[in-house]
């Protein structure tokens, strides 16, 4: 499966590769597994579909499990222009991807910057979200909050800068991606995730595919929450429009070092059927450290109808 090679033969044996052309003009492949309700897995930076090979075999036996490459991603497509990466086109992906597979409800599973545009999907189009499950990605009133009060998340934030320039490409790209290597793979790798020679030849696949890099820094570029510039200052947010009326689990790696534990403090004026699940001794990403609880606290979740 190309793009993809990461699990094993059982579990791979499970997931359909898909493409699907949207109205909007993209083109986004997924990985899929199952039949019934949809469900959907938005990867975040580095990622791509791949991270979601335990959910995609979990879930195929009451889902339609969907894990697409998002926009700019691995062998979706790739639009050139920064402006292309604003919020409201990937929400329209989220939604567009949904009508491609003929459902008008989903639920939502969300990672890092997939989890961002979650919460502005869940937020503007309550109406299409089932349920919401957001893994370690912050609501954008708190991370704002943070980012103006606590120096802590400030600081935490400051590679976000980096990202955004426009030498961020080669630097990322040195030394056979060891930089994004290091931060990702062999940091799950070092907290029991799956960090196999397999996994390292799918990611440093899937980041060499033509206009990858430049189109995953394009989502850090585009954003306007990133720790202030000179000539981009933090944005007001209007706290009623990203309130979320919809059913919503997030669970939280505490270990994470970039997205601190502050982000989740006051988080239920904003999200008010809200459930959050603490896992003490997983990271940033505990989608890959510590999978079977992931699956879990996900199940308990979706089963509470």
């Amino acid at each position: 499966m190309r793009g993809s090679g990461i699990g094993h033969v059982n579990i791979r044996a499970m997931i359909r590769e898909t493409f699907h052309a949207l109205s909007n003009g993209q083109r986004l492949h997924a990985l899929e597994a199952g039949h019934g309700p949809l469900m959907l897995l938005l990867h975040g930076f580095p990622e791509f579909s791949g991270m979601w090979r335990a959910q995609l075999a979990h879930f195929a036996g009451r889902f339609r499990a969907v894990a697409p490459d998002q926009r700019g991603y691995n062998l979706s497509s790739k639009p050139a222009a920064v402006r292309d990466y604003r919020p409201a086109a990937l929400v329209e992906d989220v939604l567009g991807l949904a009508d491609a597979l003929g459902h008008r409800r989903f639920t939502l599973v969300a990672h890092d910057w997939g989890g961002a545009i979650a919460w502005n999907v869940a937020a503007a189009h309550p109406e299409r979200v089932e349920r919401l499950v957001i893994v370690n990605a912050p609501h954008p009133v708190t991370f704002v909050r943070e980012l103006h009060h606590n120096p802590a998340q400030l600081e935490a934030s400051r590679y976000m800068t980096l990202f955004r320039q426009q030498r961020a490409e080669a630097l990322l790209a040195e030394d056979g991606y060891r930089r994004l290597r290091h931060m990702s793979i062999e940091a799950w790798g070092a907290n029991g995730g799956d960090a196999s020679p397999a996994t390292v030849a799918a990611y440093v696949e899937a980041w060499s595919q033509p206009g990858a890099l430049t189109g995953m820094l394009n989502w850090y570029r585009a954003s306007p929450l990133h720790p202030p510039e000179p000539d981009a200052a933090l944005p007001d947010l209007d706290a009623a429009r990203f309130r979320v009326n919809v059913p919503t689990l997030v669970i939280w790696g505490m270990r994470d070092q970039a997205l601190l534990p502050g982000i989740l403090h006051g988080l239920e004026e904003h999200v008010p059927d809200l459930r959050v699940e603490a896992v003490p001794d997983a990271s940033h990403w505990v989608v890959h450290e510590r999978p079977a609880r992931v699956n879990e606290l996900i199940d308990r979740f979706v089963a509470a109808r």
